[in-house]
């Protein structure tokens, strides 16, 4: 398992973003060197996880619960054929392109050491907006990819350092329980019925995701 590549983003003004000022950094681009990755604050305040990274709707993105987003190279590949056209590294707005590693099957806390600093930890999954599809410019894009449930992952910096392309990674740490990026994804939206499953994960889960179950939980009628 490995760093394919490290991709970071400069804001860039489009027509496709509801973004205030009309600006995403959702276009990233292979780092030429190596790169300092930090817990980058609160969301709504704090931006991505990457040093020279933007992320422009602090709204939506970047913040220490979705500091770094990773998406696996076979994933890529998978799309490519199905599309047939051809996705480099970072077309997805992937921070980390990675290659022999089921992103979207790992765990939620599951924690990846990449290079010999840097340990992050599994949050959730990507739910796809108008700016990805904007930005792949595919038509039904949202719908497409959500229905694939291969949605890559959200990380938060639990160990800050330095990486870069060709970095090994390692698996940490699987915490005892079984739930999912592909399964937290699908809960969030296609099968919100499993919504309470996600409770499982604990602290690791995304606080917004376990918002999300609780209320879920307080409006499903009585017996149910």
């Amino acid at each position: 398992m490995k760093l394919l590549s490290l991709n970071l983003g400069r804001p860039v003004a489009v027509d496709y973003t509801d973004q205030p000022l009309g600006m995403t950094g959702i276009d990233k681009r292979p780092a030429d060197g190596p790169v300092r990755v930090t817990a980058p604050g609160p969301k709504g305040t704090g931006a991505s996880g990457l040093a020279g990274d933007a992320v422009c709707d602090l709204r939506h993105h970047g913040g220490d619960d979705q500091a770094v987003y990773a998406f696996a190279r076979e994933d890529l590949d998978a799309w490519e054929r199905e599309l047939g056209r051809p996705l480099p590294n970072g077309s997805f707005g992937e921070n980390l392109t990675t290659e022999g590693l089921d992103v979207s099957g790992a765990l939620i806390g599951e924690r990846w050491r990449v290079g010999s600093e840097l340990v992050l930890e599994v949050t959730s999954g990507r739910i796809p907006c108008r700016t990805f599809q904007g930005h792949l410019g595919e038509r039904g894009w949202v719908r497409r990819f959500t229905h694939r449930g291969a949605p890559g992952a959200y990380l938060r910096v639990i160990e800050p350092g330095e990486t870069q392309t060709g970095d090994p990674i390692e698996i940490v740490h699987r915490p005892g329980h079984d739930i999912t990026v592909a399964l937290q994804f699908r809960a969030s939206t296609t099968e919100r019925h499993l919504l309470p499953d996600l409770l499982a994960a604990g602290e690791a889960l995304h606080p917004e995701t376990a918002a999300a179950a609780r209320r879920y939980m307080q409006m499903r009628p009585a017996g149910n």
